[in-house]
């Protein structure tokens, strides 16, 4: 187990606790002075205070991010897979400050804020490589003089909104394409698990992740949300949330007619028929309903038991629910 608040004098040595936005590689207050409190869920005590942005913060990150584009997207392939490289490194180098940072803020137990980062830095790692295989086209052509291309280019400034169920993974499956391929970012992340996301943006400008390249905003999700669906410069929007919200987004964009990505509720069964082992069953049904307390995009909704072998899986899944530990996620014991 590990005190709370040795757990935030770790990360503070490491660096990694900011609670200012980032725009234009600049750690900047919110303009009007406000902030927001993030506290630890498990205690309910305060970790920080962080700048609570609105509209007028995101159109600067914004300006930044498209300024930024024009350098950024000229770089070789090469030069980009570089820097994403570097940032992975750096990520696993600080696993446990980031994964303690994760524990305290969103409450997820320690072994699974450790898979977070591990989760979470894959991402960065894997189109690190595929940014250098982005591969055009040749199309056989309908007339003998001519020769069909297809060429693929950055579409400009991303818009990415994140929960706060993986404050990590959310935020690097989405920035790490969009770096990759040459385009730069505007990251909202969840008022409630912003530290994470900072602390995240900082090791990727000390990966050399230019300074406008990734930008973040937090607080005001309206306001913050209405600039990126607004700015004819932001060209993508990329959302992992609420279907409700995800509705808002895709009419609010339709006036700029941006490219949208949006990961929206599941609605997941689990089934099991007579011929499962038991054990199995058990053990991939608690975790498909249990892993992160059961605040993922894909965790069972409801869990459908063949008749012959319903009474033996129930008796064994409710000892295995009972036998779950609630509490502080920064204590051994801890699995929800």
């Amino acid at each position: 187990s590990v005190d709370a608040g040795a757990a935030m004098e770790k990360i503070r040595a490491a660096g990694l606790l900011r609670t200012r936005g980032l725009i234009g590689g600049k750690w900047v207050d919110a303009y009007d002075g406000k902030t927001i409190e993030v506290q630890n869920p498990a205690t309910g005590e305060v970790l920080a205070n962080v700048a609570c942005m609105g509209n007028r913060e995101t159109a600067d990150a914004i300006t930044s991010a498209n300024t930024t584009f024009y350098t950024w997207s000229k770089l070789t392939a090469s030069e980009r897979s570089k820097a994403l490289r570097k940032w992975h490194d750096l990520l696993m180098s600080h696993k446990e400050e980031l994964a303690l940072l994760m524990t305290l803020e969103q409450g997820k137990p320690m072994k699974e804020a450790l898979g977070e980062v591990n989760y979470g830095a894959s991402f960065i790692e894997f189109f690190a490589e595929e940014a250098k295989r982005v591969y055009g086209d040749i199309i056989p052509p309908t007339l003998a003089d001519r020769r069909l291309l297809v060429l693929k280019q950055p579409i400009g400034v991303v818009g990415a909104i994140t929960p706060w169920n993986f404050p990590l993974a959310m935020i690097t499956r989405k920035v790490g394409p969009a770096l990759a391929c040459g385009c730069t970012v505007v990251v909202k992340p969840s008022e409630f698990t912003p530290l994470t996301a900072l602390a995240a943006a900082d090791l990727a400008l000390q990966a050399g992740i230019p300074a406008g390249a990734l930008n973040v905003v937090m607080g005001n999700a309206p306001e913050i949300g209405d600039e990126l669906m607004q700015s004819t410069q932001v060209r993508k929007i990329t959302f992992t949330g609420s279907t409700a919200v995800g509705k808002k987004l895709m009419a609010g964009s339709a006036n700029t007619v941006k490219k949208v990505s949006l990961e929206l509720g599941g609605n997941a069964p689990c089934i099991v028929f007579d011929d499962a082992d038991i054990d199995v069953a058990v053990k991939g049904s608690l975790a498909a309903k249990f892993r992160n307390s059961g605040q993922t995009c894909v965790c069972a909704n409801r869990i459908l038991v063949q008749e012959g072998i319903y009474e033996k899986f129930a008796s064994a899944f409710v000892k295995a629910v009972q036998s779950l530990q609630v509490g502080n996620g920064l204590e051994e014991s801890t699995s929800q």
